[in-house]
């Protein structure tokens, strides 16, 4: 069975946003993770979709490109690979391999069709509604050296105890470390 990996980059403290919903304390993008091998599919929430589609496609578009080139390699990752957006309120998308589904039960079904894992890219509460279903198997976390003190927390809706088993530790450039993490006792 195909395996949704939540990977997301967070604060010391456990952000994964400012108060305000800033995301200037991140410096880049990158696959961090690696899931880019790994994944056929890409997860989100309807909060967070329009933003991430705009930004990546702004990527691509751009001919004086700031990004960075592995950044410019997830921005080309995400236009061909397919997302599932869960919202009850979100009516289209942009990105024509992008499909919207309005019950997480329906991304049950998915995790149980042939092929290759599934990333859930985010945001908090898409990621807390799949923990609270059981369906998240792996964290990957990029701690970013910064502590905010406030914003938007990763795991506020979480509603039970996850055991969780450390698969790797690894450091990223010169301050930043990644955590994987299984989900359940193993």
């Amino acid at each position: 069975m195909r395996q949704i990996i939540a990977a997301l980059q967070v604060s010391l403290d456990g952000f994964i946003e400012g108060v305000n919903g800033e995301l200037d304390w991140i410096d880049t993008w990158d696959d961090s993770f690696g899931v880019m091998p790994q994944i056929d599919t890409c997860i989100l929430g309807g909060g967070m979709y329009p933003g991430y589609e705009q930004y990546w496609s702004a990527i691509l578009a751009s001919e004086d490109n700031a990004a960075g080139p592995a950044e410019v390699d997830y921005a080309r990752f995400a236009a061909r690979t397919p997302h599932i957006v869960l919202s009850r309120t979100l009516e289209r998308a942009a990105w024509s391999n992008t499909r919207i589904v309005r019950d997480i039960e329906d991304i049950r079904t998915l995790k149980q069709l042939p092929g290759k894992d599934m990333h859930a890219v985010g945001g908090a509460g898409l990621v807390a509604s799949l923990m609270n279903r059981g369906l998240v198997d792996e964290l990957r976390l990029v701690i970013r050296p910064v502590i905010l003190g406030a914003g938007k927390a990763l795991f506020s809706g979480v509603q039970q105890r996850h055991a969780l088993t450390l698969l790797d530790t690894r450091l990223a450039g010169a301050n930043l470390v990644c955590l994987s993490y299984a989900v359940g006792a193993r």
